[in-house]
């Protein structure tokens, strides 16, 4: 059993946080590849474990679940998104739970597709040939007018760029490994960077509030998510609803994890088509084939297999929820191995991805190793892209079908390739970013359907 108390002076803590700071991807990486599944460690005065074995993961995000709270960087968000569905723990995020979960059950998913190729086929519209954009703040701005539209009905197409430039601010503004003190005093202090996220944050809480107090003055109730929340009482518990400022809690919570995660998880796919002809050519028939000039409905998503496995691909190479973290409650044991009071827990989708034991050749892309019956036998536990557990993504399947449908729709009209001189690198920060943008030229496809 390893002892916490054997691990190495402050010098090596500290340089530790300075190596995971710089390159976070390479230095969990590293300490999976040289010290094997079960790795403590620490940064600078705190102590951590990374997991990354399947076996590890179920036991401490679903097993031994309520023995372990969000970590870190989750915890110094709730200056942000408040109790929302991400930062919330215990009773109170079961109960915020169960009034959300009736917009993402399967029927109300299901009514969702045609508004998101709706919003793919007009931004397919808007570009033009041989005209650079930047895919990832292209992504960004469809994902979020789609979140908008099908969970709160409302079009925020034209604030689509503010808002979407008012998260970034705010994402950036707090560092990884920073501890949460260090964070609340940053936050008193009359510096640019903390400004800039004080009028970040105003600026969403504006157009939130907004669209709260416009619903609630409406005689026009819409059956979507905001009436849900508007109207639910809590069956199960005390009957109460929803204040201002938790509905505020939980846009938020569903504008950034609604539109960030599937934004970036589109922009790394095609970035990867446009590196791997073969595949997208694979696409390009697969599409012709099934598809002809129509645009794809969610009827069609059974056939779209090889779409499926090229974003199943591209979300396993770059999974935009790259790092998942936890803090022990309690003394937790798993066979001789302990994890104290107090420790924190990282477990990394990106490092487990590229573990050649469960990925032959992790550094390839290779869709086909989606193929059905191939996929059908991947351990469980080793391709967690959503994440795991009772807190598992509640949006998982909203994302599915988002990432096939946009992909097909914007595949059948477009190739983009990338600008000269693009420099492709993730940025991990809260979610696994293209640290330069991703400049990309489109390319009318020479389809007769599209000419």
């Amino acid at each position: 059993m390893f002892l916490f108390s054997e691990l190495p002076g402050l010098l090596y803590r500290f340089r530790n946080l300075r190596t995971f700071r710089g390159d976070p991807l390479a230095f969990l990486t590293g300490l999976a590849q040289h010290h094997g599944d079960f790795v403590p460690f620490a940064l600078g005065f705190l102590q951590f474990v990374l997991l990354n074995n399947p076996d590890f993961i179920k036991d401490v995000l679903v097993t031994h679940h309520e023995k372990f709270v969000k970590g870190l960087g989750l915890q110094r968000s709730k200056r942000l998104l408040g109790e929302g569905l991400l930062t919330s723990e215990g009773e109170f995020h079961k109960r915020q739970r169960r009034l959300v979960q009736p917009g993402f059950h399967r029927e109300a998913i299901q009514s969702y597709g045609e508004i998101m190729v709706a919003y793919a086929s007009r931004i397919c519209e808007q570009w033009q040939k041989e005209r650079e954009v930047d895919v990832t703040e292209e992504m960004r701005r469809l994902t979020l007018a789609i979140v908008a539209k099908t969970l709160f009905n409302v079009d925020v197409e034209q604030e689509a760029t503010d808002i979407g430039e008012a998260l970034t601010t705010a994402i950036r503004l707090f560092k990884l490994g920073m501890s949460v003190q260090m964070a609340n005093f940053l936050y008193r202090l009359p510096i640019p960077s903390v400004l800039r996220y004080k009028r970040a944050q105003a600026r969403l809480d504006g157009i939130i509030y907004r669209i709260i107090h416009e619903r609630r003055a409406s005689g026009d109730q819409p059956e979507d998510l905001l009436t849900m929340l508007l109207r639910a009482g809590d069956l199960e518990g005390d009957g109460s609803q929803m204040s201002d400022s938790q509905l505020r809690d939980e846009i938020l919570t569903l504008f950034l994890a609604g539109h960030e995660t599937t934004a970036i998880a589109l922009t790394w796919t095609l970035y990867l088509l446009s590196e791997h002809l073969n595949v997208e050519e694979r696409l390009h028939h697969e599409l012709d084939t099934m598809l002809g000039s129509r645009l794809p409905t969610v009827n069609d998503l059974p056939t779209l297999t090889h779409t499926r496995m090229i974003f199943s691909e591209a979300l396993r190479c770059y999974p935009p929820a790259w790092l998942i973290s936890r803090m022990a409650l309690e003394d937790h044991k798993y066979g001789g191995l302990v994890i104290p009071a107090g420790t924190h827990v990282f477990v990394s989708p990106y490092v487990l991805h590229h573990d050649q034991r469960y990925f032959p050749d992790p550094n390839q892309f290779k869709p086909d190793r989606w193929a059905p019956d191939l996929a059908k036998s991947q351990p469980p536990l080793t391709f967690i892209p959503f994440g795991a557990g009772p807190r598992n993504c509640i949006g998982e399947p909203f994302a599915w079908m988002e990432g096939v449908l946009v992909l097909a729709t914007i595949a059948q009209r477009w190739r983009l390739r990338l600008v000269s001189g693009q420099r492709v690198e993730p940025a991990p920060l809260v979610t696994l970013r293209p640290k330069y943008g991703m400049r990309m030229v489109p390319h009318a496809r020479r389809h007769p359907a599209w000419n």
